[in-house]
C-alpha cells in the first residue's frame, strides 16, 4: 500500500464518523431535547405542587394553633368556624370561576 491509499482510508473514516456525529446531533436536537425538557417540566411542576400543598397545610395548622392559643382560648369552635368559612368562600370562588367543558377550547 502506498501513502495515497492510507490518506483515502483515513479520509473515508473521517467522513463516516462526521456524518454519524451529524445524525446523532440531529436525533438529540429533534427527539431527545424535547423529551428532556418535557420531563424536566413535569418533575419541577410536581415538586412545586407538593411543596405548595405542604406550605399551605403548615400555614393553616399554624393559624389554627395561633388562634386557639392567643385569640379564642377555650372557644376552639370559633377558630374552626372561621377556617371553615374561609375554606367555603375559597371553594365557592373557585367553583364560580370554572367553565363548562365545551368552552375550555
Amino acid at each position: 500500500m502506498n501513502e495515497n491509499d492510507k490518506d483515502r482510508g483515513a479520509d473515508f473514516v473521517d467522513k463516516a464518523l462526521g456524518s454519524f456525529d451529524h445524525v446523532l446531533d440531529l436525533v438529540h436536537d429533534r427527539v431527545l431535547r424535547p423529551l428532556l425538557l418535557a420531563g424536566r417540566a413535569i418533575a419541577f411542576g410536581f415538586i412545586i405542587v407538593v411543596m405548595s400543598i405542604l406550605v399551605i397545610s403548615a400555614l393553616l395548622i399554624g393559624l389554627v394553633r395561633l388562634c386557639n392559643v392567643y385569640f379564642f382560648a377555650g372557644h376552639e369552635w370559633i377558630t374552626y368556624a372561621i377556617v371553615g368559612g374561609a375554606s367555603l368562600v375559597t371553594g365557592l370562588v373557585i367553583w364560580r370561576r370554572r367553565r363548562p367543558v365545551n368552552l375550555r377550547k
